[in-house]
């Protein structure tokens, strides 16, 4: 055997220029987009609703010469939100650090890691109390939307089943649905449907986006919610699936929060407890010379709030 061998002269190491590590693309992270954020002052407080009936009943009267106009007005109520603070912290002993590879940058990956746990939170957050059945009041039934023919089915008719939906909240508040949500799963089989790809073949590349189904759909916005999760316990063998399932929801959702204006929901941030950003996050680093470690601390406070059932409709299970 030739002297000196491959191992006599080479030490493997790890390499300082990859790592694998399963971080998630933050745009997988739908829920502020569909879920305007309202920067608030103090963790819980509340807000005014006007009665939807005053608003769209007619009280105007026809007046005869020298009379008085008809006198009406409206009602008000108020709704509570409380925003709930969720944290996560990962400590860096001195012993560890000083025995760290090159290839390793502890405060970095520290940070990085809380930031995605708050994130996946918020995800998973949005999903169970947002995008959640038996929440929404605003389709033809009043309740969650069954389809006759799922949409994994060629024989279905999912433009025909949103448009049904989207008349019925129209119907019911005056305001046409702007946004729709589908689970990655629903996605995979809108985006092969040989309804939506007959309308797009003479002028597209039959190749079907997500902003091309806005415009068959007739929202304005219309997004994929792709975001997954490990439900196993702590360091058992990780078992992942969609956040989102095999759901779907169309909703009125406000473009710009403001005063007066309808939106079926909200987030609610506590932008004014312990410095945090504008969706109410923050991320700290502190020495603790009690156990030599540095902290790297993670903090999110928010609310997910459906302010306006009647804003949405909830397709269960739309393909199988």
């Amino acid at each position: 055997m030739p002297q000196p061998t491959m191992r006599d002269i080479h030490v493997d190491v790890p390499l300082t220029n990859i790592s694998i590590a399963y971080t998630a693309e933050l745009t997988d992270f739908i829920a502020p987009k569909v879920a305007p954020i309202i920067p608030v002052n103090f963790q819980s407080n509340k807000y005014y609703i006007y009665d939807k009936a005053y608003w769209k009943t007619s009280q105007a009267k026809k007046r005869a010469p020298g009379a008085q106009s008809a006198g009406s007005g409206w009602s008000n109520s108020t709704a509570n939100y409380t925003c709930d603070e969720y944290g996560v912290h990962k400590d860096i002993p001195d012993q560890v650090r000083a025995n760290a590879d090159p290839g390793i940058d502890l405060e970095r990956d520290a940070a990085r890691w809380v930031t995605e746990q708050m994130y996946t939170i918020r995800e998973e957050q949005w999903a169970s109390s947002i995008f959640a059945a038996s929440t929404w009041t605003g389709s033809s039934t009043g309740a969650d939307i069954t389809v006759g023919t799922t949409w994994d089915d060629d024989a279905s008719t999912p433009i025909e089943d949103v448009e049904t939906q989207r008349a019925a909240i129209k119907e019911k508040t005056g305001f046409f649905p702007n946004t729709m949500v589908v689970g990655y799963e629903v996605w995979s089989q809108l985006k092969n449907h040989p309804d939506l790809i007959d309308r797009i073949k003479h002028t597209q590349r039959g190749v079907l986006t997500e902003e091309l189904v806005a415009q068959l759909l007739g929202v304005e916005r219309f997004f994929v919610a792709s975001a997954t999760r490990n439900t196993a316990a702590e360091a058992a063998t990780a078992t992942m699936d969609f956040v989102f399932g095999k759901n779907a929801l169309l909703m009125h959702v406000a473009r710009s929060p403001a005063l007066l204006t309808p939106s079926a929901c909200y987030t609610f941030a506590w932008t004014g407890y312990t410095g945090a950003s504008r969706e109410g996050f923050s991320i700290d680093q502190w020495y603790m010379r009690e156990i030599k470690s540095q902290r790297v601390e993670g903090t999110i406070t928010f609310d997910m709030k459906v302010v306006a059932a009647d804003l949405g409709a909830y397709f269960a299970s739309v393909v199988a």
